[in-house]
């Protein structure tokens, strides 16, 4: 039998399907519904018989299959044993019937422009026009096509069109129906009938999946080949048909109810531009009669769309049926364009036919719920761009709120939005925002740019750079608000601090524009904007040379500014994750400094004045006509003629073998401290490094003069002073500081004061060096007479590190310095992965390949073992004599809780500082101890050990010895009790029973050199002003620590202001902005215009505070403009206050990146000014994990320190953290540098988990309110002892979540309780949410190159870019169980990892965030058991809050104040650290003081005799 002549649409259609990879059944009934239509009469009569015999189940299905395909075969002469396997990624089909859009390619896309759609004829224009007026008011989406034809000459094609089609259009329709019907019978029978019992729990869904789980998803389902909906989707809709009275287009448009003018053949014929109407209670369908969007890239590919309606004239507003014209398969729409918003929060919506343009007003209800998506994604769009344009420094999670909170306006078809509503129009919103930011200035910074919009991009897997004209219409904004052109607003500078600033940025950007030469700006030339040519019309390209230009601006074309490129720079600053893996030491390479000989004449002045050996020292020498004496400074030349001259200080002259020589104290120029480019050309500082060298290769003398600070200096801030210090003349150069290489510490001279004798011979740099060589060996002092021994010698004594260790005293010693008997059930590290995982159940589990933790404390190391010396002795040689060099200590073990059998477990209950005696002892080197601290025995305090331990962090106790061997607890030995308080407090510690005396909080506090040493007198507390406050962490953890009293805060934000004033009624707070402040302060005011007392010089004695500089911390490369944002920065602002109120100690605490910024530009420009104003200075990043928190939280802190006071050192960690957490260098200039902490990662305390901050919190669900509950129950931790305070709290504050969407909260119903659990461990599956609603399954449709497929087989790819190809927006889904998202751009995102993510009870939080998000930025932010986020109580314990402590404002607005803090432990034991140096400076003072009043009393005693 000859095959069938099929038109050559049908038979490509064929083809393509033979490549579609769909299942045999749907690949033949899709066959059947192609080629019935040509079929002929007998073969339909066979075909219809078979369906009938199906219908009334005389054959199942299979066979009918079987029979269809083999009938199929014959009549198309094909081979019917196919094996469909191979999947085609999109199916294209352009067909066209009436022959007017030939092109079947995705070709370029035309956007018509029109005016706005203004009511009556003449707001329209000529077609032909089209493409020379454009206007940017409203913008057109077409289909691919010729020429336009014009409306008469289009009426017989369109008649012709409706008969051709009218047939087979409806028996496709009537064959969808059928099929649909089919599928959902056979679907219901698969289910078994779960659908029909409402109330299946979650749990029994899962069951009920997996047991119906079906293989048949190992190949793509059927998709529609015109409208690319699933044709199994519940949600495929099909067109009810058109009224009997519905009018053909044409007839329509001549109705006399849509009359505008006179019908006549002539004046119709003329008229040149389209008729416009209006329509209401439309459907749009494609040609099989589906119900489809017609905003999802449909029309641009030439898929032909048709809708039905009831037209209504163009100056109708009324959106009901009466006086309208009923109309029916209107279309094809040739295009879709939005006019912008009409004066209210609707857009205003069209399409153009061939005929007429047609504006919408109501959809048909069928419609409606797919017109809402539409309406829901411009209004979407509305409210980004408004948010973006206020708030450009927002966090994905603050615009999630922002569309949280946003109601929708009345009449728009939906009630709320949702973060599934944000990712649904993402591309979308995207697309509004570039082309918003077209619109802007080339020098300013795109909001596209903005964290928010990268993370979006990120999330959603957005295509950038879409070429402009295919791109829908950039929506015009009504209440837009004007760019400020302006720039940022003026900060209150002192002029020193401006002065810094203008100098460096002026000389910058010249050679910047230098350096750049006007380089063109990279492009990332993927992108279609990229591949696009230049407009030809903008400002940029007018000054090009080939449009007839200068040329010199050198600016790309506007309509080219690649997107692609401005998020990667922005993401590459900001490129510090906040969990690194500890980079590996470096190591120190010592730049040798390569000097230059020149010949010169040389000859002594004078006799020696000192021989030794030798050596003879002389006073001075002639070098050439120069004549140079002992402390003067010299210039040396270098070999590199590019590196300036070095400068060093002779400290001493003499004559050898070698020659004539002399000791050079080298000074360092500050272009090579941390200050880099930005330090002054003329400063220079004094380093600890020297050398021996001959004297010929001296240049020159130059004159270096100490800078001291003046007498009056607290009281000269904010003074007219000039930045220049000393005028150039190419010899003098000035120092004010000694500069710590390493830890980039810029501190106070130290004094020297060489005795008369060695006065020509000294050298400072020499004697430190010589004192810290010393220091870093252990010496034992103080011998024991030891008759029995004649192996050891043994001391009472010895110094190690700069401090005294006695027989008795307890010391720390590195984990591995010795084992312990009991080998504890400690955590094993075992692989979380499970292998007998059910794909088909949850497919997306696979991804979860590393065994790695985000917040796990699996690899965080052990605290310090600490052990009593019981012998403090060295080796004797074999001479009898004793090896000093090693000095040797005999140790008794101290067992730590989690030492003993019990574990881990057992000192979750007990105090952190409370260990076990043993007496185990063992042999140490001295060398390897890393501190001293203090170990009682409980019973014999003199205060309780709740008061002990509140002594400080190096304070431990213990009231009961371990016994390794029988692995029981006894009470310890005499020997136990410590000599000092032996007899002393009998029964003092009774009551406090094993692990339930209360200690206090841990943080940094002074070790005390003796135990029995007087306390010096109080330190005072200092009065501080805390500008950017926030809800006063920072404030908090220095009170806790007793070295400030806040007076007066600043803090613009209204909520975080208030709940300051709760927790420090005393202090003035200013809701104001800090400028403001200053400025009226500088003026001479003394009040603000609330009446509130400013401070005034002289008033503030410490400042501290975080200024936010989001600002410029997205920029890319500077140029004028950011140049101007950074120098109108708060930073700047805050500098000024230290600057005018000249402080004692200043605090500058900020993020991470802070020191990173634009080259750690911003880093180096606040030294430059703390040190241009006489600050000793350092910077350093902290890891409030390692201070007593369940946190990482990495932190950069500046610290300063008024001349006369001692510049602070950061703290040494206090509890052992996570590896991964703890890098803390910072490398700028390709120079490390490290914080002075002396421990590593070491802690003298075990991590804190979440378990410790929260297990005793009571269960709460999702969305509870309550802001006052009780707590159900005692303290189970040390660290919830301390945190709920000494004093009795029944209420508990704030225990409140946040109510989560109904989507998002069966997600989270569905993430196991194991650690580690994400949105990998989802199962996809059908749920009832709720709201009632039920959630799809997640399709996969795709193959994926990175990933391959399943273990069954099943595809991986839920998009075509999984396979390398562009993204198709048909393929986005929606309401599912696995969020769509996440599998699309899980490939190049480290799979999402940690998103909707549980925290781990034994590991520890993310960074906590201002709005904990399950897809934001720190997705880890589920309770371990419960189906919530965390509260805000769980969120402020994670920062270290007490209990007591109060937030005000809605749970929003907590929550930010919470994430917003400094923790207040991390401020506390920095607070510690101050009062450290207050203590040593007034202990200095004394000792100076009683020095003076001896030689008094000696002056007055002489007098006396």
């Amino acid at each position: 039998m000859p095959a069938l002549c099929l038109p050559k649409d049908v038979s490509k259609r064929l083809r393509v399907l033979d490549q579609s990879g769909l299942s045999d059944e749907d690949h033949v009934l899709e066959e059947l519904r192609l080629v019935q239509d040509y079929l002929r009469v007998d073969t339909q009569d066979q075909l219809k018989s078979l369906k009938e015999k199906l219908t009334s189940s005389e054959i199942p299905r299979e066979v009918y299959i079987s029979k269809v395909k083999a009938v199929l075969g014959k009549e198309l002469c094909f081979d019917t044993t196919l094996i469909f396997d191979d999947v085609k990624q999109t199916v294209k089909t352009n067909v066209s019937p009436n022959g007017s859009h030939k092109n079947e390619d995705n070709g370029d896309v035309t956007m018509d422009v029109s005016p706005g759609a203004s009511k009556g004829k003449g707001g329209r224009k000529s077609k032909a026009n089209s493409d020379s007026k454009k206007s940017p008011s409203s913008t057109r989406v077409t289909r691919n096509g010729g020429k336009q034809p014009t409306i008469t000459s289009m009426f017989s094609k369109v008649q012709k069109r409706k008969s051709e089609d009218s047939n087979g259009e409806a028996s496709n329709q009537q064959s969808e129906l059928k099929k649909e019907d089919d599928e959902e019978e056979s679907q219901d029978e698969k289910r078994l009938k779960v659908d029909s019992d409402e109330n299946t729990s979650p749990e029994e869904d899962n069951k009920i999946e997996v047991k119906t789980s079906v293989s048949a998803a190992k190949t793509p389902p059927p998709k529609c080949p015109d409208c690319r909906q699933y044709l199994d989707d519940s949600d495929l809709k099909f067109f009810q048909g058109d009224p009997d009275n519905a009018l053909d287009e044409p007839e329509m448009l001549t109705d006399e109810r849509l009359s505008l003018f006179d019908s006549n053949e002539d004046g119709f014929e003329s008229y040149e531009d389209l008729p416009q109407h209006k329509i209401t209670n439309f459907s749009v369908y494609d040609k099989r009669g589906h119900l489809c969007p017609f905003d999802s890239g449909l029309i641009e590919k030439n898929v032909e769309l048709y809708f039905s309606c009831v037209v209504k004239p163009i100056y109708d507003d009324n959106p009901c049926l009466d006086g309208g014209v009923p109309a029916k398969k209107l279309g094809p729409i040739n295009a879709w364009w939005i006019t912008g918003f009409d004066g209210g929060e609707k857009a205003l919506i069209g399409f153009t036919t061939a005929f007429a343009d047609y504006i919408l007003m109501q959809p048909s209800e069928e419609y409606s719920p797919i017109f809402a998506l539409m309406q829901e994604k411009i209004y979407m769009s509305k409210i980004v761009v408004e948010f973006l344009q206020k708030n450009p420094d927002a966090t994905y999670e603050d615009l999630l709120n922002k569309i949280e909170t946003t109601v929708p306006p009345a009449g728009l078809n939906f009630n709320c939005f949702t973060e599934d509503t944000l990712l649904r129009h993402a591309q979308f919103v995207v697309e509004q925002v570039e082309s918003y930011d077209e619109a802007g200035d080339s020098d300013e910074q795109p909001i596209i740019v903005t964290p928010c919009m990268r993370d979006l991009i990120k999330l959603a897997g957005v295509t950038l750079g879409k070429r402009r004209a295919a791109r829908r219409q950039a929506i015009r904004h009504p209440t837009k608000i004007e760019k400020d052109s302006k720039g940022p607003t003026k900060a209150t500078t002192t002029k020193l601090v401006y002065q810094i600033f203008d100098t460096f940025f002026s000389d910058q950007i010249e050679q910047n524009d230098k350096e750049s030469g006007g380089a063109k700006r990279q492009r990332c030339g993927v992108c279609e904007v990229c591949q696009s040519p230049d407009c030809g019309k903008c400002t940029a390209c007018k000054d090009m040379i080939k449009f007839g230009g200068s040329g010199k601006s050198k600016q790309a074309c506007k309509q080219r500014r690649c997107p692609n490129l401005a998020v990667k720079e922005a993401e590459d600053d900001e490129n510090m994750e906040e969990e690194d893996i500890p980079v590996e030491k470096t190591k120190k390479v010592s730049q040798a400094k390569r000097k230059k000989q020149t010949p010169c004449r040389i000859t002594w002045i004078g006799d020696p004045v000192r021989t030794e050996g030798k050596k003879q020292y002389y006073r001075k020498v002639c070098v050439n006509d120069d004549v140079l004496q002992v402390g003067d400074c010299v210039s040396v030349l270098s070999e590199d003629p590019s590196i300036p001259q070095y400068l060093a200080r002779i400290t001493s002259l003499w004559e050898d073998s070698n020659g004539k020589m002399f000791h050079a104290h080298w000074f360092l120029r500050g272009i090579h401290t941390v200050l880099g480019e930005s330090s002054d050309p003329l400063e220079v500082v004094i380093v600890d490094e020297c050398e021996d060298m001959l004297l010929n290769y001296v240049q020159g003398l130059v004159k270096i003069t100490y800078k001291a600070p003046s007498d009056n200096w607290f009281m000269e801030g904010g003074m007219d002073v000039d930045i220049k210090v000393i005028e150039d003349d190419g010899m003098s150069f000035f120092y004010q500081f000694w500069y710590d290489t390493d830890f980039a510490r810029f501190e106070t001279p130290p004094k020297t004061n060489p005795s008369q004798d060695c006065k020509y011979t000294f050298c400072g740099s020499c004697a430190r060096t010589k004192e810290r060589e010393e220091q870093a060996k252990p010496h034992a002092f103080e011998p024991l007479e030891s008759e029995d021994n004649d192996s050891k010698a043994l001391y009472a004594l010895a110094c190690f590190k700069g401090q005294q260790f006695r027989v008795g005293n307890s010391v720390y010693l590195p984990p591995e310095t010795y084992n312990f008997n009991v080998k504890p059930a400690s955590p094993v590290k075992r692989s979380h992965r499970k292998e007998d995982v059910d794909e088909e159940l949850y497919p997306e589990y696979y991804r979860k390949s590393s065994d790695y933790i985000k917040g796990s404390n699996l690899d965080a190391p052990e605290p310090f073992r600490i052990g009593r010396i019981k012998e403090i002795f060295c080796h004797r040689r074999s001479n009898g004599k004793p090896d000093t060099s090693e000095v040797k200590l005999r140790l008794y073990k101290f067992y730590r809780p989690e030492n003993t059998h019990k574990g881990v477990k057992s000192s979750y209950h007990t105090d952190i500082n409370q260990l076990y005696w043993s007496d185990e002892e063992v042999t140490v080197n001295m060398s390897e101890v890393l501190g001293r601290c203090q170990v009682e025995y409980g019973e014999d305090l003199n205060e309780s050990v709740q008061e002990y331990s509140g002594g400080g962090p190096d304070r431990f106790y213990f009231l009961e010895a371990y016994n390794a061997k029988t692995k029981s607890f006894e009470d310890p030995p005499n020997h136990a009790r410590s000599a000092v308080h032996k007899g002393k407090g009998k029964g003092k510690g009774k009551g406090k029973g094993k692990g339930k005396a209360a200690a206090a909080t841990a943080a940094a506090q002074e070790t005390q050199d003796s135990q029995n040493e007087p306390q010096p007198s109080k330190v005072p507390k200092y009065r501080t002003l805390d500008v950017f406050s926030g809800c006063g962490g920072l404030s908090e953890g220095f009170h806790q620590a007793g070295i400030a009293e806040t007076l007066w805060a600043i803090e613009m934000w209204e909520p975080a202001a208030q709940a300051f004033r709760l927790n420090n009624p005393g202090t003035t707070v200013f809701t104001e902005d800090c400028n403001v402040l200053l400025k009226l302060v500088m003026s001479g005011e003394k009040t603000n215009s609330l009446g509130q007392k400013l401070p005034q010089k002289g008033d503030v004695e410490m400042l501290c505070g975080g200024p936010p500089c989001q600002g410029f911390s997205g920029m890319n490369r500077f140029n004028s403009r950011t140049y101007s944002k950074f120098k109108n920065s708060l930073v700047v602002s805050y500098l000024s206050y230290c600057d005018y109120y000249r402080p004692k100690f200043f605090l500058l605490e900020n993020v991470r990146n802070f020191v990173s910024f634009k080259s750690s530009m911003v880093l180096k420009l606040t030294l430059r000014c703390l040190v241009r104003m006489g600050y000793q200075c350092t910077f350093g990043v902290l890891q409030a994990g390692q201070y007593g928190v369940a946190q990482t939280r990495r932190r950069a802190i500046i610290l300063a320190a008024a001349p006369g006071e001692k510049l602070p050192r950061y703290p040494e960690p206090l509890h052992v953290f996570a590896p991964r957490a703890c890098s803390l260098s910072v490398v700028v200039d390709e120079k490390k540098y490290v914080s002075n902490v002396t421990r590593g990662n070491g802690g003298i305390y075990r991590t804190i988990t979440v378990r410790d901050t929260m297990s005793d919190l009571p269960e709460i669900r999702n969305g509870a309110a309550a802001l006052e509950i009780s707590y159900n129950g005692e303290p189970q931790s040390w660290f919830q002892r301390q945190i709920r305070g000494t004093q009795y709290q029944p209420i508990l504050r704030d225990h409140i979540c946040k109510d989560m969407s109904a989507l998002v909260e069966g997600r989270m119903r569905h993430i196991p309780l194991a650690p580690g659990s994400d949105w990998r461990d989802l199962p996809n599956i059908e749920v009832r949410l709720k709201d009632g609603t039920m959630t799809k399954k997640l399709r996969y449709t795709h193959p994926d190159k990175k990933n391959g497929r399943s273990s069954t087989g099943a595809l991986r790819g839920v998009c075509t870019c999984a396979g390398g190809t562009p993204c198709d927006p048909a393929d986005r889904q929606f309401n599912t169980l696995i969020p769509w998202c996440l599998p699309h751009t899980g490939n190049r995102h480290n799979h999402w990892a940690g998103l909707y993510g549980r925290l781990e009870w034994d590991g520890f939080f993310s960074t906590t965030v201002t709005n904990p998000e399950p897809m934001g930025k720190q997705g880890r932010v589920l309770h371990p058991e419960q189906h919530r986020v965390v509260s805000v109580r769980e969120c402020a314990r994670s920062q270290g809050f007490p209990d007591t402590y109060r937030f005000f404002g809605n749970i929003l607005d907590k929550h930010r104040q919470v994430g917003n803090a400094v923790p207040p432990p991390l401020a506390r034991a920095i607070g510690m650290e101050i009062k450290h140096c207050v203590l040593e400076r007034m202990k200095e003072e004394q000792a100076a003081e009683n020095v003076k009043q001896e030689k008094m009393d000696f002056f007055h005693f002489i007098q006396f005799y």
